[in-house]
């Protein structure tokens, strides 16, 4: 069977064989919407967010993080990141994924 470079089967076998490379190209063209130097942008754009919301020290609710990370199943909490990524991207005014900001 011929799978597509992006197959379920294509990013199991990634997991199994240890290819980081393979899964970080399915996520920056997951995220650049095709684009591999795109979603790269998209990925700093969400890092760039976090980092101007923090860079004055404000204070947070840290039993909040705590609480949620001890409380959480692993997925969930990747799910929560992936989120966190698009609020984030959000958040920077520049959203290409659906064209509303």
């Amino acid at each position: 069977m011929i799978r597509g470079p992006m197959s379920l089967a294509y990013l199991k076998e990634a997991v199994e064989n240890g290819d980081q490379a393979a899964l970080i190209r399915y996520v920056r063209l997951h995220v650049g919407d095709g684009s591999p130097e795109a979603g790269a942008k998209e990925i700093d754009k969400a890092w760039v967010e976090a980092l101007k919301a923090l860079i004055t020290m404000p204070a947070t609710d840290q039993q909040f993080i705590d609480d949620t990370l001890k409380g959480q199943d692993h997925a969930t909490l990747a799910h929560l990141f992936f989120r966190l990524h698009f609020y984030l991207v959000k958040h920077s005014g520049e959203w290409i994924h659906d064209g509303h900001v």
